[in-house]
């Protein structure tokens, strides 16, 4: 198997971006398959999760970083975690998530030139999705053109017969 692309040190930079408060910019050219960050944080239940961030609504969009590697397991990027944290959504990517023997990591899905923001589809489930106020919390501010206006996916439709 053939090992992706390694990121030259210094091929990134963490700052203020345009889509959501903080974000991560190329600095240098970075080749198309690179593998650039693994989203570490702590490993945590679902359950540990929900007891940690009850009552989300009330705090500071974007406080909660979790990313969902198991039915019941999340890596909680606010303990422990680093600058993938930082990676902002965009309905038109130049990135993508990957998990790999439980580890998650951010490749580039084309080659990104210097000063593009590194984004990638949260494709975010909730149970509530449909709901108003469920949709508005998890609104999409990444002005692509073809934004779907939601971090939350689309939901699959089912086939009939």
């Amino acid at each position: 198997m053939k090992r992706p692309p390694r990121l030259a040190p210094g091929s990134i930079a963490v700052r203020g971006s345009s889509i959501h408060g903080t974000g991560v910019w190329a600095t240098r050219p970075i080749p198309r398959g690179t593998r650039i960050l693994e989203y570490t944080g702590e490993r945590i239940s679902v359950a540990e999760a929900d007891r940690r961030y009850d009552g989300i609504e009330g705090r500071p969009e974007g406080l909660v970083v979790l990313f969902q590697i198991e039915d019941d397991r999340v890596i909680d990027a606010g303990r422990g975690g680093n600058d993938a944290r930082f990676v902002n959504h965009s309905c038109e990517p130049n990135c993508e998530s990957v998990l790999e023997d439980g580890r998650v990591f951010i490749r580039a899905l084309r080659d990104i030139d210097p000063g593009e923001e590194l984004a990638y589809d949260y494709k975010l489930r909730h149970e509530t999705a449909a709901d108003p106020e469920t949709a508005a919390r998890f609104a999409c501010r990444c002005g692509a053109p073809s934004c779907r206006g939601t971090l939350l996916a689309r939901r699959r439709r089912g086939r009939k017969g």
